[in-house]
C-alpha cells in the first residue's frame, strides 16, 4: 500500500521542510510514501472562498484515482490517540487498499465535492494549527503510527 499526503500551498519555512523530509525518510522503511503539493492558486482576489474552495477541490480531485479511499485532515472529524490512530492506519491496510490518501485543504477548507468523495475525516485537534504546521503534525504522527505497530521504542507507552 501507498500513503499519500496532498496539499494546498508550499510551505515557506526552510525548517518546517526540513522535519517533514525527516518524517518523510523515516516512513519509508515502513511504507511507501508521498507527499504531493498543490500549488497555491494563482489570482484569488476576484473569487470568493466558496469559488477558492471549489477550484482546490478540482486540482486535489484530478489526482485522485477511483479506487484511492480519501481521508481529510479537517477539524471537525475524529479524533483519536496514537494509538487508536495505529490502528485506524493497520484496519486499513488490512483491507487491500491500494492507496490511502490524506488531504489537507486549502486556508478555506474544503469544498463539497471534496467533502462528498472522501471516506473519512480525521482531526489532529480541536485546537486550529497553520496548514504548515498539520503536514509537520501530521507526518510525525504517521511515523509515531508505524513505529507503535511495530513495536519500536520511538512512542513511550
Amino acid at each position: 500500500m501507498t500513503i499519500k499526503l496532498v496539499c494546498i500551498g508550499k510551505t515557506d519555512k526552510k525548517e518546517l521542510e526540513e522535519l517533514i523530509s525527516i518524517y518523510s525518510k523515516r516512513l519509508q522503511h515502513y511504507i511507501k510514501f508521498e507527499f504531493e503539493i498543490i500549488p497555491d492558486l494563482k489570482k484569488t482576489k476576484n473569487l470568493d472562498e466558496n469559488q477558492q474552495k471549489s477550484r482546490e477541490g478540482e486540482l486535489i480531485l484530478s489526482g485522485i484515482e477511483s479506487s484511492d479511499f480519501i481521508v481529510l485532515l479537517d477539524e471537525n472529524g475524529k479524533q483519536f490517540s496514537s494509538e487508536s490512530f495505529s490502528e485506524y492506519l493497520q484496519k486499513r491496510m488490512n483491507t487491500g487498499l491500494k492507496r490511502l490518501v490524506f488531504v489537507i485543504g486549502g486556508p478555506y477548507g474544503f469544498s463539497d465535492e471534496i467533502y462528498n468523495r472522501a471516506n473519512s475525516r480525521v482531526s489532529l485537534s480541536k485546537m486550529t494549527f497553520s496548514h504548515q504546521m498539520v503536514r509537520l503534525f501530521f507526518t510525525e504522527q504517521l511515523y509515531r503510527a508505524f513505529t507503535i505497530l511495530k513495536n519500536e521504542p520511538y512512542h513511550h507507552r
